[in-house]
C-alpha cells in the first residue's frame, strides 16, 4: 500500500480503501460532524460507523459538508444487537440510510455474533435471519458488500450453514499484542478481509516502552507505527480521533516501512494493551 487511496479487493471484486476513519465513541453532534469533515479533507475516503454509536446523523452531515461526491466514499455501518431478526434488520437498515442521508451503504456488518438476550441457543437462528435480510439488500443494490464483526470461527461456521453469500469482511479488535491469530487465519482461508478496529489499543499503546523506542527509531509517532504495522500485517486499520492534527497524522504512514523483525516484535507484545472481549460473554 503506497497511499491512502490504495485499495484492498473484496471477494466480490469491490475495492475498499486501505485505511478507514473510525467513529466509535465519537458523540453525535458537532464533534462528529467536524471529525468526519476533517477526515475527508485530510484524504480519508473510508468512513466507519454503526447503529449503536448513535452518530449516524452527524457522520452523514460531515460527509455532506465535505462536498465530496458520494461515489468517491466508502461508508460502513453495522447492525446492532437488538435488531437481530429478518424484519428488524431490514427496518433498522432503512433507518440507518435515513440517518446517514444516503440511498445505499458500501458495507453493512453484523456488529456482534452473540448478544446477551440471545444467549440461550437463539443467536445462531437470529444471525441466519439477519444475514438473509442483508443478502436481499445486497442483491437489491442497497449494500455493495456484507460482512461481520467480532465473529470467531465457531460463529462463522454457524452462519455459513445457511448463508448463500459468504461474509466478505470480519472487523475485529487487532492491535499490538492482540493478534487473534486463529480468527485471522480462519477468515483468510475463507476469503474474508480483516479490518482492525482499535488499532491503537484504545490509547494504552502509548505507554509501552518498546513502542516508544520504535517511534524514536523510525522518526514517526507511536500511532503511525501501529497503523503501519497493521497494514504490513495485511489488516485494514480503522484509527479514530477527533483532533484534526491527529486525524491527519494517522494517514502519514506511507513514507516508511517497518523491518520484518519489528513487525514480529510488535505482534509478540502479548497483552500489552489487553485483549478483545469474548463475544460469547459480553454484557450487551
Amino acid at each position: 500500500m503506497k497511499n491512502q487511496n490504495d485499495t484492498y479487493r473484496l471477494s466480490n471484486g469491490v475495492g475498499i480503501p486501505c485505511v478507514g476513519f473510525g467513529t466509535w465513541q465519537t458523540p453525535n453532534g458537532e464533534v462528529a460532524v467536524s471529525a468526519v469533515r476533517s477526515a475527508i479533507e485530510c484524504g480519508y475516503r473510508h468512513i466507519d460507523t454503526a447503529q449503536v454509536y448513535g452518530n449516524e446523523e452527524s457522520v452523514g452531515e460531515g460527509i455532506r459538508q465535505s462536498g465530496i461526491k458520494r461515489e468517491e466514499l466508502f461508508i460502513t455501518t453495522k447492525l446492532w444487537n437488538n435488531n437481530h431478526s429478518y424484519e428488524r434488520a431490514l427496518s433498522s437498515f432503512e433507518g440507518s440510510l435515513e440517518k446517514l442521508g444516503i440511498d445505499y451503504v458500501d458495507m453493512f456488518l453484523i456488529h456482534w455474533p452473540n448478544p446477551k438476550p440471545l444467549r440461550d441457543g437463539l443467536w445462531e437462528a437470529a444471525n441466519a435471519e439477519s444475514w438473509r435480510a442483508m443478502e436481499e439488500l445486497y442483491e437489491a443494490g442497497k449494500i455493495r458488500a456484507i460482512g461481520i464483526s467480532n465473529f470467531r470461527p465457531h460463529h462463522i461456521e454457524a452462519l455459513l450453514k445457511t448463508a448463500k453469500i459468504a461474509p466478505m469482511v470480519n472487523q475485529i479488535r487487532l492491535c499490538p499484542g492482540d493478534t487473534a491469530d486463529e480468527t485471522v487465519a480462519y477468515c483468510r482461508e475463507h476469503g474474508m478481509l480483516i479490518e482492525a478496529y482499535s488499532p491503537l489499543g484504545t490509547g494504552k499503546i502509548f505507554e509501552v516502552k518498546e513502542m516508544q523506542a520504535l517511534a524514536e527509531k523510525y522518526g514517526h509517532s507511536i500511532a503511525q507505527i501501529c497503523i503501519r504495522w497493521s497494514l504490513q500485517r495485511g489488516y485494514l486499520p480503522l484509527p479514530k480521533s477527533v483532533t484534526p492534527s491527529r486525524i491527519a497524522e494517522n494517514l502519514g504512514v506511507f513514507d516508511f516501512e517497518l523491518e520484518d523483525e519489528d513487525v514480529q516484535m510488535i505482534a509478540d507484545l502479548k497483552g500489552c494493551v489487553g485483549y478483545a472481549p469474548d463475544p460469547d460473554e459480553v454484557g450487551f
